[in-house]
């Protein structure tokens, strides 16, 4: 029988019976393709070289190692043992929260006291009632992960060596060239120099809940460092207030599962260099702070977390900070934990004087405690120092101090 004498509904089946089976080849063999791409593609977790390379080079990140299928973290992430964070043996600060809205009640000089004890001693506190609504934060954390869940090749554009705009930096770990060991994180960040450029230039699956946040905590920040300037002698007004934070930044951080969350850190020792930032962390937690040495508190030497709190902002005290109040304000040193059982996220607003501003102790706090601390630097003299190094606890203020021996 000719091929022309079958029956139509025949011809239909049998059509359909190959198309079926060409599919079925077809699925099976693209399957077969994809697995065998993504083997070839995962890292090596035994060749440093080669997971340098697909992390940093390639722009796969942390997160694109996790996606290979890991059950191990892999050895270039392992801390000294000094390094890693034991978890049990933490407690949790209880200092409560501070709230903001009373700054503008009667209650305006005991809350002011409340923040400048916080900033003499822990150099972190949470604030609640700040002025940046409850959705806006809830929004951040879901455009966080949907950002750091898009494809490696849709984030690794904003890599520094190849990004569009000078403004915006993906990558991983914290300085990955300088490092014993890497850091458990990717990050996105987002400079700010005005709305128009940030519109124009970041990246545009965060830029409006990341530039609504900057904007809504201005005010926020405004009256955080008019209490502390206070405090040092110090009027903050529209003609001073670029002096100290001239210069802002969005970051949104991104902490994947990790397999052995005891070996390894989210983010290492340190404090940050600039004047305050404001962190939005999740519900997971994560976060730690070393309590100083040389203040009147429990526990001194000691780790402890900073629980999360439901609609609150913390706050830490910067290297800047520091300096200016010639070491009354303590930037505080802090880490990161990884954790296993979800991907974490926290985003942070870091404000700092411009790069062209001469940072030095305040002329009236120096009269008062009879000798400067500090000397007189510029802020982009200062960054470079920060970024050139691992972080390394509360060394990075190593570059401005006066020796006296």
């Amino acid at each position: 029988m000719h091929y022309k004498q079958i029956p139509l509904p025949l011809v239909d089946a049998i059509t359909q019976f190959h198309f079926n089976q060409t599919l079925c080849t077809y699925k099976r063999n693209t399957t077969k393709a994809l697995l065998t791409f993504h083997t070839l593609m995962a890292p090596s977790l035994d060749d440093e070289s080669s997971l340098f390379n697909f992390v940093v080079r390639d722009g796969n990140g942390v997160k694109g190692i996790v996606d290979s299928g890991i059950s191990k973290v892999p050895r270039p992430y392992i801390q000294p043992p000094a390094e890693q964070i034991n978890k049990k043996n933490a407690s949790k600060c209880e200092i409560p929260p501070i709230d903001l809205s009373k700054l503008d009640g009667p209650e305006h000089d005991e809350v002011a006291n409340q923040i400048v004890r916080a900033a003499e001693t822990l150099g972190f506190f949470q604030v609640v009632n700040h002025g940046v609504p409850i959705q806006l934060l809830d929004a951040l954390k879901q455009t966080a992960h949907n950002f750091f869940g898009l494809p490696a090749e849709r984030k690794a554009v904003y890599r520094k060596e190849v990004s569009p705009s000078p403004l915006v930096k993906y990558g991983t770990s914290f300085v990955p060239e300088k490092e014993k060991a890497l850091e458990w994180k990717d990050y996105i960040s987002m400079a700010y120099t005005n709305e128009n450029e940030a519109l124009q230039q970041w990246p545009m699956e965060c830029r409006d809940v990341a530039l609504q946040y900057l904007k809504t905590s201005h005010e926020m920040v405004k009256k955080l460092l008019d209490a502390l300037m206070a405090n040092l002698g110090v009027e903050l007004d529209d003609s001073n207030i670029d002096a100290f934070i001239g210069k802002k930044m969005v970051n949104m951080n991104f902490y994947p599962t990790c397999p052995n969350p005891e070996l390894t850190v989210g983010v290492g020792r340190h404090s940050d260099m600039g004047t305050l930032t404001i962190l939005l962390q999740d519900g997971i937690g994560g976060l730690y702070v070393k309590v100083p040495e040389d203040i009147d508190m429990e526990k001194k030497g000691e780790w402890v977390e900073i629980p999360p709190i439901p609609g609150a902002l913390v706050i830490n005290i910067g290297d800047m900070l520091q300096i200016w109040s010639n070491g009354r304000y303590k930037s505080a040193e802090h880490r990161v934990r990884t954790t296993s059982t979800k991907s974490r996220v926290s985003i942070p607003i870091f404000t700092s004087p411009q790069a062209t501003q001469k940072v030095a102790p305040l002329p009236q706090v120096v009269e008062k405690d009879g000798m400067a601390h500090y000397r007189e630097f510029l802020f982009s003299d200062y960054m470079n120092s920060f970024f050139g190094n691992a972080h390394d606890g509360k060394k990075s203020l190593d570059f401005a101090k006066v020796n006296f021996s």
